[in-house]
């Protein structure tokens, strides 16, 4: 493809608007992949040109950009879906947007950094600077959202690059200045929102996030990035410190810990009532026009994204156990079913071996591991695991809650233990007619050896309701099983919470 339209220097396509329109005009509009990959190129070509003007750079890369909009607009909602894809489809999709979010990124910060330089052709642009200062932070998000989607690190050039930014922003006084980042999009941004966001997204913990909930969240903070405040004064209302002069990762206030002249602070004191309304009006089933989800999605999805951001600015996840080095070797199988058909309750289908973990670390609520290449496949954030430490006779259960990658492409993820022992039940949905019946897992928390009062089921997805009591037998023991209600809702299981009572034979 370079070679194609890389000829002499005079004759070099990108030197002249009108051949650069030429190409946009010859794009296969009707694949917005094969046009996608060709923007790409195309973008990282103009950024390597310094013989370029700036002005003529920065309007190449605008064409470019928003040429590539309606394109990425459509691979992402192909891949930000409620609905699994199949492993090719979805690598394809995340290449595409991930080669393109990272040259757009990588161009916009080169020729806002000649800009910085004072390089040729940088007082032409001087007006555009506060566009070109926003969409350079936009375009770092989408690079973020792609490579958080993949669970893979964040280069520290990225925190460098975002303080540079900032400063240079705050210096010349256009942190504020309002900007209508494409034309396509209502309403107006500035630096200071989209930076805003960044942070706040970011430090909700995006390893821990599946790849839709990635994107409804960034896509909800969006809407609310207005609530965001940044300030040189640390106050009650201070969530986040960003240190502009040596750039890191934004770290959550320790109010104990040393602060620097150079600290920004992050506040949303707004945010809470902002997202409670809108879970007021998604508990309703009803997604409100006014916010921009760069697709369609049922209430009850987009409602679970806003409860990751409201629990977030409510109760900031913190580590509750000591973690300590251990190496355990583990059985593991992943699934509902998988996890059932261990227990000898139910018909066992799969005959397929159980893969071997070996654990990095241990803690009363969980453990974290390095997944070995093969046999982890569908492993991701939400999996239900059976897992079976080696010499221990029975399985517990525990569920993926973080996934990242290492420099090295190793996917390590963390996940928390919800019983160490499980047995299988039989639950029978509708009184005795046969037919009904279906596996459950009963999560064991013994109190002196007699079960507790309320207990916690783990069930298929979609199985639990409020108003229906269930009858199972344990041990020999009839329990009446009472609702009190859905614990968590997974990817193929509903944990659900019960008040158990104890029957009587022959008492309905």
């Amino acid at each position: 493809m370079l070679t194609a339209i890389f000829g002499k220097k005079s004759d070099h396509p990108l030197a002249d608007i009108k051949s650069v329109q030429a190409l946009l005009d010859d794009l296969p509009k009707n694949d917005a992949f094969k046009s996608l990959m060709e923007l790409a190129e195309w973008i990282e070509l103009v950024s390597r040109h310094a013989e370029f003007k700036l002005d003529h750079q920065l309007a190449v890369l605008r064409m470019f950009d928003e040429a590539s909009q309606p394109f990425v607009r459509k691979l992402a909602r192909e891949y930000f879906t409620p609905f699994e894809l199949g492993k090719f489809q979805e690598n394809r999709l995340w290449s595409a947007l991930n080669n393109w979010s990272s040259q757009t990124a990588n161009a916009y910060f080169t020729v806002f950094s000649h800009y910085c330089n004072g390089e040729k052709g940088s007082s032409a642009i001087k007006a555009q600077v506060p566009l070109l200062a926003a969409r350079t932070i936009y375009a770092m998000i989408m690079q973020m959202k792609f490579v958080c989607a993949h669970y893979g690190p964040i280069d520290k050039t990225f925190w460098n690059n975002l303080a540079q930014v900032y400063k240079h922003a705050e210096q010349q006084q256009y942190l504020d200045t309002p900007v209508n980042r494409y034309a396509s999009v209502a309403g107006s941004t500035s630096v200071k929102f989209e930076v805003g966001r960044l942070m706040v997204w970011y430090e909700i913990g995006l390893s821990s996030l599946s790849p839709l909930s990635i994107h409804l969240t960034e896509r909800i903070l969006g809407q609310y990035c207005a609530t965001i405040d940044m300030h040189v004064q640390l106050d009650q209302y201070s969530r986040l410190s960003f240190d502009l002069d040596r750039p890191d990762e934004p770290a959550r206030i320790n109010l104990g810990a040393t602060t620097h002249p150079s600290m920004l602070f992050v506040s949303m004191p707004t945010m809470q009532a902002k997202l409670e309304d809108l879970m007021k009006v998604l508990n309703k089933n009803i997604v409100p026009d006014e916010i921009n989800l760069g697709g369609s999605y049922e209430a009850a999805v987009v409602a679970r994204a806003a409860q990751t951001l409201l629990g977030y600015l409510m109760a900031p996840p913190v580590r509750r156990n000591v973690r300590h080095l251990a190496n355990i070797t583990l059985s593991v199988v992943n699934g509902f079913d998988k996890v059932v058909e261990r227990t000898d309750a139910w018909p066992k289908f799969d005959e397929e071996e159980p893969v071997r973990w070996m654990t990095e670390e241990i803690s009363a609520g969980g453990f974290s591991v390095a997944l070995p290449p093969h046999g982890s496949e569908g492993v991701g954030i939400g999996s239900l695991l059976g897992i079976q430490p080696d010499g221990v006779p029975h399985w517990g259960v525990a569920v993926v809650r973080r996934l990242l990658r290492d420099d090295d492409n190793q996917l390590h993820a963390g996940a928390e233990t919800l019983a160490n022992q499980v047995a299988g039940v039989t639950l029978n949905l509708n009184g005795n007619e046969p037919g009904d019946d279906q596996p459950a897992l009963w999560l064991y928390q013994k109190n002196g050896g007699v079960p507790v009062d309320t207990q916690l089921l783990l069930m298929r997805a979609d199985t639990f309701t409020v108003n229906r009591s269930l009858k199972i037998q344990l041990d020999g023991i009839n329990y009446l099983l009472i609702p009190s209600g859905l614990q968590e809702k997974g990817l193929d299981y509903d944990l659900a919470k019960f008040k158990l009572v104890v029957q009587e034979v022959g008492e309905d």
